[in-house]
């Protein structure tokens, strides 16, 4: 598959062609390598283009793959096998991939993983570096998640679906090996988001809880006057006018962009399994996710906060190029890890 880009061999020297912009003047050597390697993909600006158009652009996956090949960096054998099921969730079904370590003893940990893509774009391919990397690092199964995506499915759907898709793993777990007992959360972006409201949609609901859940970057708030879209408005992959432009086309009016599911800062959070936050500096969500971090300790959640420098948003699943892309998923395998007493 184009997108498995989990690299283990010793990792070549990537120097930029150019000086760091403007809009990330502590951005990182391999980090910059990506993000030149991505402008001369030559994609449209995201928020000059219907949604059909810009999930057609070429992806910081894409951005990665390219500059794997560049360099002759060999990809090793996968130590996950994965196969994609369709489940069953509310008006039809959806897919979820599941990734499945070869080797360790069954049952398995699991892992349920939320892509991004501002709820509009994206979908478990572009994001299966992230999933397979878990998968591979925690030796647990990971079941990533597709959902519905705005226009054409506006919030709440995609909450609803994964939603859906948690409870179907937790009643479905045996059947693919894994363990009932050690059930966590993966998210990113706006799969960040959602993993979060699984996590308060179990609370509320009753069923059963995540045991640990790993927020990267994720959407959290709905000010665009923050801090971090202050600095980092111009930034790349993602920047104001591509947030903008997600809020115009995953929601029936902006101002669903203050509900308390999309702003968790709104949110009840008592109650919520131990969680940690990774953060990108270079990144307009960065104060969100801190804010986030803030209001769970406030509401006696154990959580804690980790920001990675120099990277921008959407570094999480680059292992096979940024040196903090190794350095988070290590970290979220650890708490994980340790969630599960494994």
């Amino acid at each position: 598959m184009k997108d498995n880009i989990i690299i283990e061999n010793e990792r070549v020297n990537l120097k930029p062609k150019g000086t760091e912009p403007a809009w990330g003047l502590s951005i990182k050597p391999e980090m910059l390598v990506v993000i030149e390697k991505l402008v001369s993909l030559g994609g449209k600006p995201i928020e000059t283009l219907d949604a059909k158009e810009a999930r057609l652009q070429p992806t910081p996956t894409d951005a990665v793959m390219a500059v794997i090949k560049d360099n002759d960096m060999d990809l090793p054998t996968a130590k996950c096998d994965s196969v994609d099921k369709e489940i069953p969730v509310t008006n039809g079904t959806t897919n979820v991939r599941i990734y499945t370590p070869k080797d360790g003893a069954t049952p398995f940990p699991v892992i349920v993983y939320y892509h991004g893509g501002g709820f509009v774009i994206a979908d478990i391919n572009v994001y299966n570096a992230s999933a397979q990397g878990l998968c591979e690092k925690s030796g647990a199964i990971v079941v990533s998640v597709e959902y519905p995506k705005g226009p054409e499915n506006k919030f709440p759907a995609a909450h609803t679906v994964c939603s859906d898709a948690y409870q179907w793993v937790c009643e479905n777990v045996a059947s693919f090996n894994g363990d009932a007992n050690k059930i966590a959360l993966v998210g990113e972006s706006a799969g960040g988001n959602l993993a979060a409201n699984v996590a308060i949609i179990a609370r509320d609901k009753k069923i059963q809880m995540p045991l640990f859940q790993v927020l990267v970057y994720p959407i959290a708030n709905n000010d665009f006057n923050s801090d971090s879209y202050v600095k980092y408005a111009a930034a790349k992959p993602l920047n104001k006018p591509m947030m903008e432009w997600f809020v115009k086309n995953a929601f029936e009016s902006p101002t669903q962009a203050a509900d308390p599911r999309i702003s968790l800062l709104r949110a009840n959070l008592s109650r919520l399994p131990d969680t940690l936050i990774i953060g990108a500096e270079i990144d307009p969500l960065q104060t969100e996710g801190m804010l986030l971090n803030e209001k769970l300790k406030e509401a006696n959640v154990n959580t804690e906060y980790k920001l990675f420098k120099g990277v921008t948003h959407e570094f999480f699943g680059m292992d096979a190029i940024v040196p903090q892309a190794k350095e988070a998923q290590a970290l979220a395998v650890q708490k994980i890890k340790s969630a599960f007493g494994t």
